[in-house]
């Protein structure tokens, strides 16, 4: 039980998960609960039926948000952790049984969320592969030629973050796409679409990727608990003797329950359970009701921040100069002050909800000099208000500047 009810919060937080959500997306989540929540796809009756075109329509919504041409190949996920599990995993179990003799190596960077390292560092202990990780300049860009440079004939695998969670940094993605499928054609890549999706103007086909995860309780203001994966041609054949691809785990399936494996075809091979309905309905809600100009907005939000942040004593702003290379993540640091400190005085004294700490990059953080403690991070959102970023931009002068 929840003890006490947060009220009048300006809430600085949306690059963790995104705050106060479009009104029509509880709407039809508890729509959908009291109506037809069942099991999609696995009855006649009309309470499935209308379970199954909810998954179709999110699904279709989706591909249309990210440039997908191929709805099919948008599988939905409980979220981009889940998402990218699937590809990394399922690509490297893919070549591991393929080619069982040769160690497949894998690309990242220092940037990436324990979504992407984790998973690559835990293979890599195990012996099953190699990797290694490109670094990044002093405002969080990593360089194309080092990252082509990184790879080599065994590389099955590149991952890179679309934008930085730690600092915004957002990064050449479409360049190294297509200077991959150039250089090296056997090697498939992964973005990691969590900090842009929604945010930005997203196209996987301009980006090159071939995996892109993105979950939808971000910028795409939708509930926790439900993301997805889009899978390109190159990444995944359902006619190939060798997909590309393995699922990560089997079960049932809509449609089909007479085969001893899991069908091959998109998008069940990757979506074997009960899905997340109910997560799917506040979803769709969310991209159908999207706010106008929230980019516009968001970056405004940010010129402010980074120009009050410049102007107080002892504060380095962590990340790119320039807010047009930046999401809406502001992160900064005080010299002689802890960031826990600073955070939990805004909170305790001000209502003032922001984030702090290592962000789950802790890579990140040691490449930009701020580790172990971290930043504390400021993230704006869609709904901030002109008055909520007044109130924070007070509060830091009274907070630092003394």
């Amino acid at each position: 039980m929840i003890a006490t009810t947060c009220r009048n919060v300006a809430y600085f937080d949306n690059a963790a998960t995104s705050w106060p959500k479009p009104p029509q997306v509880a709407e039809a989540m508890a729509r959908f609960l009291n109506e037809s929540a069942c099991s999609p796809g696995r009855a006649l009756h009309c309470m499935a039926g209308q379970a199954t075109q909810l998954v179709n329509d999110t699904r279709s919504a989706v591909a249309g948000v990210i440039g997908a041409e191929d709805a099919s190949r948008v599988i939905l996920t409980s979220g981009a952790t889940d998402a990218l599990n699937i590809a990394i995993k399922g690509v490297i179990n893919a070549r591991l049984i393929a080619h069982k003799h040769i160690k497949p190596h894998v690309v990242f960077t220092v940037l990436e969320h324990n979504a992407i390292s984790r998973p690559i560092n835990e293979l890599t202990q195990l012996g099953l592969i190699d990797s290694t990780v490109v670094e990044c300049d002093e405002e969080g860009f990593v360089d194309v030629d080092a990252m082509l440079e990184a790879t080599n004939e065994r590389t099955v695998l590149v991952c890179c973050t679309h934008a930085s969670n730690a600092i915004g940094s957002i990064q050449p993605v479409a360049e190294i796409g297509a200077r991959l499928r150039s250089e090296r054609p056997d090697a498939l890549f992964c973005v990691d679409g969590a900090q842009t999706t929604g945010a930005l103007a997203v196209d996987v086909d301009a980006l090159n990727a071939d995996l892109f995860a993105f979950t939808g309780h971000k910028s795409l203001l939708g509930p926790t608990g439900v993301g997805g994966l889009f899978v390109g041609e190159r990444a995944y054949d359902p006619n190939s003797e060798s997909p590309g691809m393995l699922p990560l785990r089997q079960g049932g399936t809509a449609g089909d329950s007479v085969s001893p494996v899991t069908p091959r075809q998109l998008p069940m091979y990757f979506e074997a359970g009960t899905p997340n309905t109910l997560g799917m309905a506040g979803l769709l809600a969310a991209i159908e009701n999207a706010p106008a100009r929230a980019l516009e907005h968001e970056r405004e939000m940010v010129r402010r921040l980074t120009e009050h942040l410049r102007g107080l004593p002892g504060v380095r702003l962590v990340g790119p100069s320039d807010i047009k290379k930046r999401t809406a993540s502001v992160s900064f640091v005080v010299e002689g002050r802890s960031c826990p400190d600073i955070a939990g005085l805004l909170d305790e004294r001000y209502n003032i909800a922001v984030r702090t700490g290592l962000h789950c990059a802790p890579n990140a953080h040691r490449a930009m000099g701020t580790f172990p403690d971290g930043t504390v991070r400021l993230s704006p959102g869609a709904y901030t208000t002109v008055e909520e970023l007044d109130r924070v931009l007070a509060a830091l002068s009274d907070l630092l500047a003394g």
